[in-house]
């Protein structure tokens, strides 16, 4: 009877449609890898051996080259998004959130591109000279992308707090309109710190800011929950 409690629980059938998505297990694996990125860090900076080191180091690699295979073709997908976004006045009317949407979905598709351009050599199946100048492109599509995203979150707190302004809270309407500005506010700042977050990888590895693998392995993973809770409360 325990095992039908467990079986049959709500949150099996949640985790299940959570880890159904690539989406969702690419979070959980991207966790996984920055942790283990900033724990190999952590153990080198406090005389760890190399026994201990080399599991997290390999974890990091190979984490990275499983999430690597996974995004493998999603250019695509951005390509259009970003079609999409630079159509759709209706649906995103103000030009500032749209130009950003478009900045930030092409960002993500070059990202993308010359990251999957890279993947035979990551592989070790063919071997390209080429490999890490087309991954250099493809942190500096990623970091214009992130820039975009934060420029429109920086934008849309800043017009959600002009709209706050206007509610009269004593009203039933104004009620229910303040309360949908603690929602869009909340979803905005997380995507910030995310983005925030993530900033900090391809501009430590194209080395605009000298992070050291522990920040940017904690910056990650900070990033990589968020994105988990995000998916997970998508899928709930």
């Amino acid at each position: 009877m325990v095992a039908d409690a467990l079986v049959y629980h709500p949150t099996v059938s949640h985790y299940l449609k959570f880890v159904a998505t690539t989406t969702g297990r690419d979070k959980l694996l991207r966790t996984l890898q920055y942790f283990s990125r900033f724990y190999a860090w952590y153990l080198l900076r406090t005389n760890g051996t190399r026994a201990e080191i080399a599991p997290f180091d390999a974890l990091k690699k190979q984490l990275g080259l499983a999430r690597k295979l996974l995004r493998f073709g999603k250019n695509v997908e951005h390509l259009k998004a970003a079609a999409l976004a630079a159509d759709g006045k209706a649906a995103v009317p103000d030009p500032v959130l749209r130009y950003a949407a478009v900045g930030r979905q092409l960002g993500y598709a070059g990202y993308l591109t010359f990251d999957a351009a890279t993947l035979l050599d990551s592989l070790g199946v063919r071997k390209w000279e080429g490999a890490k100048r087309a991954q250099r492109e493809a942190f500096r599509f990623w970091a214009a992308g992130l820039l975009c995203s934060v420029v429109a979150q920086v934008y849309t707190l800043y017009r959600l707090r002009e709209r706050e302004a206007k509610v009269d809270k004593k009203e039933g309407e104004g009620v229910v309109e303040s309360k949908r500005i603690v929602i869009e506010r909340t979803a905005s700042q997380l995507q910030l710190v995310s983005d925030l977050c993530d900033l900090t990888v391809p501009t430590s590895a194209l080395g605009w800011l000298g992070f050291d693998d522990g920040f940017v392995g904690l910056t990650g993973t900070l990033s990589s929950l968020i994105g988990v809770y995000l998916q997970w409360k998508k899928t709930a």
